[in-house]
């Protein structure tokens, strides 16, 4: 192959990716609006003494309370004749500074409490938490006002007051987090390193505690400005004649009725300034949602979005529990598409378990989530295709059709049982509410079946343990109840999705056994998602080897394990270790899978295939009969395989296979 051929093939990274912070913001029309508008307020604020405005402070009594827009005064005059402008920017100007100061304050010793209390526990933390406790115990006005009492009208007492009663509020949030942190397992690592309690607190938990110290900041400054001016409207803040947006409040009140706008000038400026600061918290709230961060600029919806541009034409599979045909889920995020799934057949009849294979970041659990539309929206998005239950289109149901299905007909069985379960309610009470939200029936009624679906997937002591909460199990036994809850209801299909791959071997067996005798009993069809071929040998009636986003090869178990057809196949097959082949040579694959957002012309394992030739990275390959239900997505399949000499003899009839 020439240069140029190798250069043309390889394919190139799109400029763009995952949006920035900046643009992240700039979505958020609102916290964009909050952002212009407590942008211009600042650049007013701090250009004060730039501009040309009259002194603030200087009386003209014999232009008092002079109405908006009268000659030399923009917003009017006070009662004392001075300019309304003037004091309303310079009064924003303090507001501002005393709002900030304060926060700063509250946040850099709340943050320090929270954090020296979370980390230290035992004695530190209760002395540091009952403190805060006491400062709790008083509402926060009426402790601003007693300090400010005891100190003595005026601004920076105000600011000191307002600071104080806000450290709880930080100190509480940190000390939380922090907590959880100082048990985390890379907390360990950095004690085992040598690293000192100081390096651990500031080095490793606080990056960690840090972005929600901002969202805390964020969400108090506009309380803060509201506080200060709250005192100074009562005359415990600034004093004549020093201004501030409260204190300009208190001066208008008296004369409320016979000239307004001395007071709801100072107020709108509070609300436009406190609104316009909230609605940018949000936005930074949302820049460090790390959910948003990837490249989702909204919170997931409970259902994947269907937009395809056009159903389909599908002719139903009789027998057929699930039938998928030319499944496409996409995931916009900034200006990239990655298409993750990008046009999957797949059938699994009543009773038959289909294994699901392909390295990690294939498409196996897209696939497997878009079927009843877990895949997160956004920036997910299923843009093409038919998912079939018993022939109904189950991306044409309605949102409330799909949660009565979820758990009632389709059950899913997750890798890690115990994220799975939730961690503060014993098991009886997840099974109860599993069997009660598709079953008119009494808890006492609920209680019993849940004990029949422990015995069902052999755990001991069934009454019993159906009052010990997640933590209280082993791995093993918490996959089971997993698995009791999935048939909690008459599933006719259950997804397992890597089920047993955090387990032991020992248990890892077991599970296998267990799903399996389950299935016969019940004829339920399973999909098994795995990576594992050895898996699949022991589970698997059928299997399809998935590798960038499509199927690649099809067929029963025995047929794809005696003889593989494609060579990612083959090449998968050879990672398997052979019990009593100490000898044989477990390779590899060379390269990496394609990035699905740059995937190439042709096949997309060309470029890590010892067999690829020019033509293989032209066009798109379609999935080729092979005959004997195997099929190919390959223009060479292996020599040496009896289903290829089949295939040549239809393969120019068909083109497309039913998996």
């Amino acid at each position: 192959m020439s240069d140029a051929t190798v250069e043309n093939s390889t394919p190139k990274k799109k400029s763009g990716g995952r949006p920035s912070s900046l643009r992240l913001l700039l979505n958020n029309t609102l916290a964009t609006a909050g952002l212009v508008v407590l942008a211009l307020v600042f650049v007013l604020a701090l250009a004060a003494p730039l501009l040309p405005l009259v002194n603030p402070d200087v009386t003209e009594p014999a232009n008092r309370l002079q109405p908006i827009f009268a000659h030399g005064h923009l917003l009017g005059t006070d009662a004392l004749g001075r300019d309304i402008l003037s004091r309303l920017i310079w009064g924003t100007r303090v507001s501002l500074a005393v709002g900030l100061s304060a926060t700063l304050i509250a946040a850099f010793i709340g943050s320090l409490i929270g954090l020296v209390a979370g980390y230290a526990g035992g004695l530190i933390d209760n002395i540091l938490m009952r403190g805060i406790d006491m400062i709790m115990a008083f509402p926060y006005i009426l402790l601003a006002l007693a300090i400010v009492a005891a100190l003595g009208p005026g601004l920076i007492n105000a600011l000191y007051a307002i600071a104080i009663v806000n450290i709880p509020f930080f100190a509480r949030n940190i000390r939380g987090i922090t907590v959880g942190l100082s048990r985390r397992e890379f907390v360990d690592a950095a004690r085992l390193s040598g690293k000192s309690n100081g390096a651990i607190l500031f080095g490793e938990i606080l990056p960690n505690v840090l972005p929600v110290i901002i969202i805390t900041m964020s969400t108090t400054i506009g309380w803060m400005i509201l506080e200060t001016a709250g005192l100074s409207f009562l005359g415990l803040g600034a004093q004549p004649p020093q201004a501030d947006l409260g204190s300009m409040l208190g001066d208008g009140r008296k004369i409320l009725f016979t000239a307004p706008h001395v007071s709801i000038i100072p107020g709108v400026m509070i609300f436009i300034l406190v609104m316009s600061i909230n609605l940018l918290g949000d936005g930074v709230r949302d820049i460090l949602d790390p959910r948003l961060k990837s490249g989702a600029l909204a919170r997931p919806v409970m259902r994947t979005a269907v937009k395809r541009d056009k159903l389909p034409d599908i002719t139903p599979k009789s027998e057929a529990t699930l039938d998928m045909q030319g499944l496409k889920t996409e995931f916009h995020i900034g200006s990239e598409v990655y298409k993750a799934v990008g046009g999957v057949d797949l059938t699994v009849r009543q009773g038959e378990c289909l294994g699901l294979v392909g390295e990690s970041g294939s498409g196996k659990s897209v696939t497997a989530m878009s079927i009843m539309g877990l895949v997160p929206t956004p920036p997910g998005r299923i843009v093409g295709g038919v998912a079939l239950l018993e022939g109904d289109d189950l991306f044409a149901k309605s949102d409330e059709e799909i949660r009565l299905l979820r758990g009632l007909a389709v059950s899913h069985v997750f890798q890690d049982p115990l994220s799975t379960l939730h961690p503060l309610f014993a098991i009886g009470d997840q099974l109860v509410e599993a069997i009660r939200a598709h079953q008119i029936m009494p808890r006492k009624q609920a209680l019993a079946k849940a004990e029949d679906l422990l015995k069902t997937v052999r755990i001991p002591n069934p009454k019993e343990r159906l009052k010990v909460y997640p933590h209280e199990l082993s791995g093993g036994m918490r996959q089971r109840v997993c698995i009791a809850m999935a048939l909690a209801n008459d599933v006719k299909l259950i997804i397992a999705d890597e089920p047993t791959t955090a387990l032991d071997v020992t248990v890892q067996a077991q599970v296998l056994s267990l799903l399996n005798k389950l299935r016969q009993e019940r004829n339920i069809g399973i999909l098994f998602i795995t990576h594992d071929f050895g898996v699949v040998s022991t589970m698997c009636d059928r299997i399809a080897v998935m590798y960038g986003g499509k199927i690649v090869e099809t067929g029963t178990t025995g047929d794809i394990l005696s003889s593989p057809a494609h060579p990612y196949t083959r090449k998968l097959i050879e990672c398997v270790p052979v019990l009593g082949q100490p000898d044989r040579r477990l390779d590899a694959i060379e390269g990496r899978p394609p990035l699905v957002n740059a995937l190439p012309d042709g096949c997309a394992f060309a470029e890590r295939c010892p067999h690829a030739r020019d033509e293989c990275r032209q066009g798109d390959l379609e999935l080729r009969n092979l005959g004997g239900g195997r099929a190919v997505r390959c223009l060479y399949p292996l020599s040496g395989n009896k289903a290829e000499n089949k295939g040549q003899a239809v393969q120019a009839e068909q083109g497309g296979q039913d998996v």
